[in-house]
């Protein structure tokens, strides 16, 4: 019987199902050696794990790798496509869920919900009157990064009268003819932008691209909000213009190191919301993305498309 590995949890009847066509071995999350104590997998279903050239190495006989996720830059994609390995992720089904929490977080920054939150707890209300705060209906949201959780997100937001601008590095015809969201040039979005959402995967040119200068053209009334990875973000960056009133606010549910330290700058910072990486975090959502992850898994090793593949073509059309 092949064997599959899995590191990630999954429901009881996903579990069977595998099993009852695949020898199935639970693998921690952060293995990157000594896999013979493992097994020989032909399949692999990850949930951030570090696969590079050198564990595809080590796996020969390694034929998909299901990714348990939207974004895959743990995966050495152009390694895989090279072994021939077929790759997949799980967009789609997180959409709202991603979409909703994004909205979540601007109304919590604008309406400052977590900043009155403390104001009762801490007891500052039977002192002084709290503070106002900023109407969210009417603003101007800059997207960055406009793809299918960015235009759930302009759907969601466009009942409250908000204008949605985006950039992408080229224009979206879909979007522009949908009248969702209007595309404007780097400069002009931040500027005109109450809040400024990211939305963009993380490849070597998004890596550490929003910088000090971004954060500068800003207004200072503006609120950063990061759906992304951590890494777009250069982060000293970003702590210097939270502390020094560049921009009013951030509300961040990815950080370049995760778990964030508890110890970290940001957590000391009042004028910022914290997340655990959690944008797609409902029991709904997770069961469509494991479902999905493990229906991708089964489908490429039959030899078969899977729904959402990111090298199919790479590999076979040739």
């Amino acid at each position: 019987m092949e064997t599959v590995f899995l590191s990630s949890d999954i429901p009881a009847d996903l579990r069977a199902r595998l099993e009852s066509a695949y020898r199935v071995v639970d693998v921690p999350d952060d293995v990157t050696s000594g896999f013979e104590a493992y097994g020989d997998p032909v399949g692999w279903l990850v949930a951030g794990n570090p696969v590079d050239a050198a564990v595809i190495a080590q796996l020969p006989n390694l034929r998909v790798i299901s990714n348990y996720g939207v974004g895959y830059d743990s995966v050495d994609v152009p390694a895989a496509t090279s072994a021939q390995i077929i790759v997949s992720n799980t967009p789609g089904v997180l959409d709202d869920a991603v979409a909703e929490l994004t909205l979540g977080l601007m109304l919590a920054l604008g309406r400052g919900i977590v900043t009155y939150d403390r104001y009762v707890r801490d007891g500052s209300w039977e002192r002084e009157w709290p503070p106002l705060t900023h109407d969210v209906h009417r603003t101007t949201l800059g997207v960055v990064g406009m793809g299918r959780i960015g235009r759930r997100l302009a759907e969601l937001v466009a009942p409250l009268g908000v204008e949605v601008l985006y950039h992408n590095r080229s224009r979206n015809a879909e979007i522009d003819e949908s009248g969702v969201a209007t595309w404007a040039e780097w400069e002009d979005m931040l500027q005109r932008s109450d809040f400024v959402s990211l939305h963009t995967p993380l490849t070597e040119r998004t890596r550490g691209f929003f910088v000090k200068e971004d954060f500068e053209l800003m207004k200072p009334s503006a609120y950063l909000i990061n759906m992304a990875r951590g890494a777009v973000v250069n982060t000293d960056d970003m702590v210097e213009a939270l502390k020094n009133g560049t921009i009013a606010g951030a509300a961040l549910d990815v950080f370049e190191e995760e778990p964030l330290p508890a110890s970290h700058e940001l957590v000391q910072l009042d004028n910022v919301i914290l997340q655990p990486h959690n944008g797609s975090a409902t029991e709904e959502t997770r069961r469509a993305m494991i479902d999905l992850a493990v229906e991708n898994l089964e489908a490429g090793l039959q030899g078969e498309r899977p729904k959402t593949p990111v090298n199919w073509e790479d590999i076979y059309s040739a």
